[in-house]
Parts: C-alpha cells; structure tokens; sequence
C-alpha cells in the first residue's frame, strides 16, 4: 500500500485568496494591487488604521498588507489588535513600509506581523511572500478542518470495550 503526502496548495488553490491592502496612500494601495493582478486574487482596500480594522470584520480576508504609518490607529496598533482576538490571529499579517531601521522591524515583529517588507517594493518578492503567506494560511485551514473532524469522528465513535446497538 502507497501513501502519498498531500499535495501543497498550488497557484490555482490560492486564487480567489482574499487580500485587504491597508495604506493611507493611495497609489501605493494601486500599486500593490496592480502587482498582484495577475494572480486573481480579490483584493480589497483600506486607507487608515480603524478602517483596516471594519474591514477585517466584513471582508474576513486571509492575508493583511499593513502599512505601518497611518491615521488614526498605526499599523503596530492594528496588528496588535488583530493578533490579540481570537477571530482574527491567524490571519497573517505582510506590514509594507518605508520605515526600514531594525527598530522598526523588531517593533512590528513584536506587534505580531508573519513578514515584512520595505518600500519600494519588488514585485517579484512581493508575489512570492504574498502566496506563501496564503499557502501557510490555507493549509492551516486544511489541517483545523480535519482536526475538527478527527475531533467528530472520535466523539462518535463507541468506547473501547462499549457495545453498538
């Protein structure tokens, strides 16, 4: 008998991803978005920190483009929110900015970010974190749902020693 190991999601998996770009520049937010037209993902948009935050709760994206410096909740801020509520953290967070000192960078690793990037961005790195990203979110995904059914199955299933009638 054979056994295979699961196939890792592919690019034809991860279309459809949902992807929230959070920037309060807008041709920065176009940017992005062009970059990452090719992969047919949808793609909605957010232009400060609270408005990030309401569309998190509507949209249920399965990965965050966050900018750090925005109004009226930073980007730190929002990352901390999400990362702190049960619904939200495991969603992954790609903070994109200009800020580029190891301060910054330990500051958003300790807001709870999955990776980040510098502005300008590459297009060719952007994609390649953007999917795996995605493939780690949904394989995730995957294994929560057969846990969950490993979970069912096993609360259905007779005791040892019990006899099925």
């Amino acid at each position: 008998m054979s056994t295979q190991e699961p196939a890792l999601p592919d690019a034809e998996m991860l279309r459809g991803s949902k992807i929230l770009i959070a920037d309060d520049n807008q041709q920065n937010c176009e940017l992005l978005e062009a970059y990452l037209a090719d992969e047919d993902y949808e793609i909605r948009m957010a232009f400060n920190g609270q408005e990030t935050l309401d569309r998190v709760a509507e949209f249920e994206p399965d990965l965050i483009l966050l900018d750090i410096m925005m109004p009226k909740v930073s980007g730190y801020e929002v990352c901390q929110i999400l990362k702190s509520d049960e619904k939200t953290r495991d969603i992954p967070v790609l903070m994109v900015t200009a800020l580029n000192e190891t301060g910054d960078i330990e500051k958003a690793v300790e807001a709870g970010c999955d990776d980040f990037l510098t502005k300008p961005v590459n297009r060719l790195e952007l994609t390649t974190r953007v999917r795996s990203l995605l493939r780690v979110r949904h394989l995730k995904n995957e294994r929560d749902r057969l846990l969950a059914y490993l979970a069912e199955v096993e609360r259905s299933r007779p005791a040892a020693g019990e006899v099925k009638r």
